[in-house]
C-alpha cells in the first residue's frame, strides 16, 4: 500500500512538504488509540499561505478548490509525520471538516471542499473516502481562504 500511495502522489505531481509547525498553542496532531486527529491545515505552499481572502468576494471557486487541495496535501504531510512516514498505516479517512472564508451570500462551500475530498480519495483510493462537513466562516486565521482538519483511523 505505501508503494501505491507513493506512486499515486508521483502520478499526481505531488511531493509532500515538511509538516507545518503549529502557529499557536496546540499540537499538529494527536493519536488516541487507533485514531489520528489532525489539526486544521491552511493552504500553505512553500511555507506561505497561497490563497488569501473570501470566496464570493476576491476568491473564485476554482482558486478555492486549489486552496482546499493544498490543505489536503498538508493533511497528508501531517499524517506522514505522525506515522513515521508510513501513509500505508491509514486504514480509513473518517472525516474532513472544511471551513471556507466566505461572504454571507456565497453558498458553494461544498464545491470548494471537493478540492480536498477529490485529492484525498485520489491519493488513498477507497481508504480516502470520508464523511465531511463544508461550512462558511466569516474569517479564518491569517486571512486564509480555507482551513481543513481531519480524523483518520490508523493501524
Amino acid at each position: 500500500m505505501p508503494d501505491q500511495i507513493a506512486a499515486r502522489l508521483k502520478e499526481m505531481g505531488i511531493s509532500l512538504p515538511e509538516a507545518a509547525a503549529p502557529a499557536a498553542n496546540y499540537v499538529p496532531y494527536v493519536i488516541s488509540g487507533n485514531l489520528l486527529y489532525i489539526s486544521g491545515q491552511l493552504p500553505l505552499e512553500g511555507g506561505e499561505i497561497a490563497v488569501l481572502g473570501h470566496l464570493g468576494k476576491n476568491v473564485d471557486v476554482a482558486t478555492g478548490q486549489r486552496a482546499a487541495e493544498l490543505c489536503a496535501i498538508n493533511i497528508l504531510a501531517q499524517a506522514s509525520a505522525a506515522l513515521g512516514g508510513d501513509l500505508g498505516r491509514i486504514k480509513r479517512v473518517i472525516k474532513l471538516n472544511g471551513f471556507v472564508a466566505s461572504t454571507p451570500d456565497f453558498v458553494e462551500q461544498h464545491l470548494v471542499i471537493n478540492g480536498a475530498s477529490n485529492l484525498i480519495a485520489g491519493v488513498l483510493g477507497e481508504t480516502g473516502k470520508h464523511a465531511r462537513a463544508a461550512v462558511g466562516m466569516a474569517a479564518l486565521p491569517m486571512n486564509a481562504a480555507v482551513e481543513i482538519d481531519a480524523i483518520v483511523e490508523i493501524a
